[in-house]
């Protein structure tokens, strides 16, 4: 199995706009100019351009935290203001993202990015183009059909060779497999000692689009009733319809986990669809399960892919660790494309 779009970023964007139908319709209501973007420099020449689309957890840990491993010049163009990095700035300034390419970028020769399918990703990726740079892809969470297709002249950076496989989905492509920094990072925190059979705690996904939104409601239901676990929202579950599947929940009985708690906090037994908190604890060493009511063919070959085990068996077992620090080896990949 693969992508569903495995090289038509056109039709993955088209597909992404149809499972957003109303947000779609309040921007053409109400249209709005795209934010601007930062640009922090940090040191006088930057050699290598990192693209930050989103300051979530698995952004930052796949494309920051090798910065603090860099021992030349770079530079961030970021959606909004840039997480501190490890070295004090050299400039700041805003970007117009209506600003020609290559006006304001940094002259680089190496991009880091999660892709080309987000705005700063794109700028950067078009950048790279015009300017002959090398364009690398981080991974940065666990792979789905949906997952948006690589540039074709990308080179990808990959958790494992199974995730480089699937991401390019037949296609001719190169990469290197350098970890994942997150689970490192689970992986090295303190373990905490929890009863398997204690309470657990389920991980929402109701804002994933590979599942009908109806029944990852209804699974999520059933398990936490089933099994008396709290149901711990994502923090995208911050829309209207969420606060109301929240709201209705609580009314059945159903205990909401409105604590927030970061995953490496969490004291309890944990379950998910397919969320990659269930590998961040299982790296913890925190039991942790997968479950969904007849799951399709794609999630039954996503667990096995993983190894996750379903509620009822053994846990998941800790992934595999690299004997390379994933931040170091991205950082000694971009230094050797400099």
């Amino acid at each position: 199995m693969g992508l569903t779009y495995p090289e038509d970023l056109a039709a993955w964007h088209r597909w992404q706009r149809s499972t957003h139908r109303l947000r779609q319709l309040k921007a053409a209501l109400r249209p709005s100019r795209p934010a601007p973007m930062v640009l922090t420099t940090y040191g006088r020449r930057p050699r290598v351009l990192i693209a930050v689309d989103s300051s979530s957890p698995t952004s930052v840990s796949a494309l920051l935290e090798p910065a603090r491993h860099f021992d030349f010049d770079f530079a961030v163009l970021a959606a909004g203001q840039v997480p501190a990095a490890s070295r004090e700035p050299s400039n700041v300034e805003t970007v117009d993202p209506e600003t020609p390419v290559g006006r304001m970028e940094p002259a680089t020769s190496t991009v880091l990015a999660l892709g080309s399918y987000l705005p700063v990703g794109a700028r950067a990726y078009l950048l790279a183009q015009r300017s002959g740079a090398r364009f690398l892809v981080a991974q940065h969470g666990l792979m789905t059909p949906l997952a948006p297709p690589l540039p074709g002249d990308a080179h990808l950076l990959a958790w494992s060779a199974g995730d480089a496989a699937y991401w390019w989905s037949g296609r001719p492509g190169t990469s290197t497999v350098v970890g994942s920094q997150l689970l490192w990072d689970a992986g090295s925190s303190p373990a905490l000692e929890v009863d398997p059979a204690a309470s657990p705690v389920y991980l929402g996904q109701l804002h994933g689009a590979e599942l009908p939104r109806r029944r990852m409601a209804a699974a999520a239901e059933a398990f936490c009733r089933q099994h008396d676990a709290a149901y711990r929202p994502h923090p995208s579950e911050v829309d209207r319809l969420s606060r109301w599947q929240h709201r209705r929940w609580e009314r059945k009985g159903v205990r909401i986990d409105r604590s927030g708690r970061s995953l490496r906090d969490l004291d309890a037994p944990v379950v998910s669809v397919f969320s990659t908190g269930v590998l961040e604890a299982a790296a913890r060493g925190v039991p942790a399960w997968v479950d969904y009511p007849q799951p399709p063919a794609w999630l039954r070959e996503f667990w096995q892919r993983y190894d996750l085990r379903p509620y009822g068996a053994e846990p998941t077992p800790p992934p595999l660790r690299p004997a390379v620090e994933p931040a170091v080896a991205v950082a000694d990949v971009l230094r050797s494309h400099l």
